[in-house]
C-alpha cells in the first residue's frame, strides 16, 4: 500500500496490529481521524493512554478497575458465596449483559492447554482455591467456553477442590462445543447459566 504520508502509514500501520483490523480498515479509520477536530483526535488518544497506563485487575476477582476493588465486587447485593469462574473478561462482560448471574467472578486469565505451553501455574487458579476457603464459597460455576481446553480446567479444578465442601456446577451444554463463550447471545447464555448442572454429571456426560 502506498501512501502519499509516511505520518498517515505509520498511523495505518499502527491500527493493523490490532485484531480483525485489516490495511484497508486501518487507512478508513485513519483518514476520519484526519477529518475530525484536533480537540476530539486528543480526546481519543488521551482516552487510550490514560486506560493503559491507569485501568488495574481487582485484587479479588482479576476483572478491570479503576479501584482496587472491580464494581462487580463492592456490590453489597450480589452473592458472595456464589461464585463464577471465567476464563477471560470478555466473559465477564458477556454474563453480565443476560442480568441473569448475582454471584460474583473470578476470571482465571486463560485455559489449561498444554499445546501452547500454558499450564495451571500460568492462570490464577492458586487464588480461587484461596478464596474458595477464606471466603466460605458455597458454589463454583464454571462458565468456560465448551472445548478441550475449557473442559481440561474443569477437571483439574474440581479436583483440586475435591476435599471442599463447596458446590461445583457448570453451565448448561447450551453453547455448541468447541464454541467460544463470548460470541454466544445473550438468551442462550442466560439459559446455560439459570441451567447450570453438576460438574460430576456435565464430566459423566462427555
Amino acid at each position: 500500500m502506498n501512501l502519499p504520508s509516511s505520518l498517515l502509514e505509520n498511523v495505518v500501520n499502527e491500527f493493523a496490529k490490532l485484531p480483525g483490523i485489516g490495511k484497508k480498515t486501518a487507512l478508513r479509520l485513519a483518514l476520519v481521524l484526519l477529518k475530525k477536530d484536533m480537540a476530539e483526535v486528543d480526546a481519543l488518544a488521551d482516552a487510550i493512554k490514560n486506560m493503559r497506563h491507569e485501568i488495574r485487575f481487582c485484587k479479588k476477582c482479576g476483572n478491570i478497575s479503576d479501584d482496587e476493588l472491580c464494581g462487580i465486587c463492592k456490590q453489597t447485593s450480589r452473592k458472595k458465596q456464589l461464585v463464577c469462574v471465567v476464563e477471560n473478561i470478555r466473559d465477564v462482560i458477556a454474563i453480565e449483559s443476560t442480568q441473569q448471574f448475582n454471584g460474583l467472578y473470578h476470571v482465571l486469565g486463560g485455559v489449561i492447554s498444554p499445546l501452547d505451553g500454558i499450564g495451571p501455574d500460568q492462570l490464577n487458579i492458586e487464588s480461587l482455591t484461596k478464596r474458595v476457603d477464606e471466603d466460605s464459597v458455597e458454589e463454583l460455576v464454571f462458565a468456560l467456553s465448551p472445548n478441550i481446553q475449557g473442559d481440561t480446567t474443569i477437571f483439574y479444578i474440581s479436583k483440586k477442590l475435591a476435599n471442599t465442601p463447596v458446590k461445583i456446577t457448570t453451565i448448561a451444554r447450551g453453547i455448541a462445543f468447541g464454541g467460544e463463550l463470548e460470541f454466544a447471545d445473550e438468551l442462550t447464555l442466560a439459559r446455560s447459566i439459570a441451567n447450570r448442572m453438576p460438574v460430576e454429571k456435565y464430566v459423566n456426560g462427555m
